[in-house]
């Protein structure tokens, strides 16, 4: 009896142990996108892990901008994918222009009256410069614009990531939601 309490213990244990070494492994090949953190548009911290297994689309967005209706493509976006495991994130930025000058507050009662967006947007955030936000740093790194560089050239840029947290695709702020609407069904049906 003693022997078999003894195995069961032992097999417990090395079950135990099998396990907390995959946890650590499967931890270290976590995607870098899930390690960045951003304020929310309230002020909450908020962990980009919070997102695993969706399909993003990360978007710096602006209330004053020539670009600035296209937050209703992409609440439209949002709205016929987000069954389906699709996110928007949207982070306002005043880098051009100062086309982003209010508040969250401001911003977030803005793009709730004019556009009814429902996606998750973040607190102001820096897309170049010494003070580019960490995650940016990131995506224009995996993802440069054509000229290599890797800047943002304006409002509205747009990364298409995937459920494993990878940098998919870049689009330019010209391209308007709609048109990379085929982009993400490729992306969700993978």
């Amino acid at each position: 009896m003693k022997k078999s309490i003894g195995m069961i213990l032992g097999l417990g244990a090395a079950v135990l142990t099998a396990g907390l070494t995959l946890g650590a492994d499967s931890k270290e090949k976590e995607a870098p996108f899930y390690q960045f953190k951003a304020l929310t548009i309230d002020g909450k911290k908020a962990s980009l892990s919070e997102y695993k297994g969706k399909t993003l689309l990360i978007v710096n967005v602006a209330s004053k901008c020539g670009h600035t209706p296209q937050y209703a493509g992409l609440e439209k976006l949002y709205e016929k994918y987000k069954e389906k495991g699709f996110v928007i994130l949207g982070f306002p930025c005043n880098q051009f222009r100062g086309q982003e000058p209010g508040t969250e507050k401001e911003i977030k009662a803005f793009c709730d009256s004019k556009y009814g967006v429902k996606f998750p947007l973040f607190g102001k955030i820096e897309v170049n410069g010494a003070h580019t936000h960490p995650l940016y740093q990131y995506l224009k790194k995996a993802l440069p614009d054509e000229s290599g560089k890797g800047d943002i050239g304006w409002n509205f840029t747009k990364f298409l990531i995937s459920r494993d947290g990878k940098p998919v695709k870049r689009f330019d702020t010209k391209v308007e939601p709609e048109q990379i609407e085929a982009d993400i069904q490729g992306v969700l049906n993978r």
